[in-house]
């Protein structure tokens, strides 16, 4: 049986840990497209179980907090990344210390 890209992305961001984010193309290369970042933003959107699929922890490529339906939005997803330890640079999640390294 073939896995949908849809579940791939759901599978990937299920697999981010604690402390670390993924960005949107990071994902979507991940998954098998690589042009499809904007595709896994809106797969995250639709994230009907956000305990299982931590959506929080996937994050734009210069490590800027995009879109984020919970809570108070982009304020609630920055702080459940400060409490999981994900280090930031100003408002930006500093990559080089907090993305996971999960490479294709």
């Amino acid at each position: 049986m073939s896995v949908s890209f849809k579940e791939k992305v759901y599978i990937l961001a299920g697999a981010i840990p604690s402390g670390k984010v993924a960005t949107y193309g990071q994902l979507a290369a991940l998954a098998g497209n690589a042009k499809a970042a904007r595709a896994v933003g809106v797969i995250m959107k639709h994230n009907h179980n956000p305990l299982l699929i931590p959506c929080h922890r996937v994050v734009a490529s210069n490590g800027a907090l995009t879109g984020y339906s919970l809570g108070k939005g982009i304020s609630s997803k920055k702080e459940l990344l400060k409490k999981e330890g994900v280090v930031f640079r100003g408002q930006r999640v500093n990559l080089l210390k907090s993305q996971w390294k999960r490479h294709i």
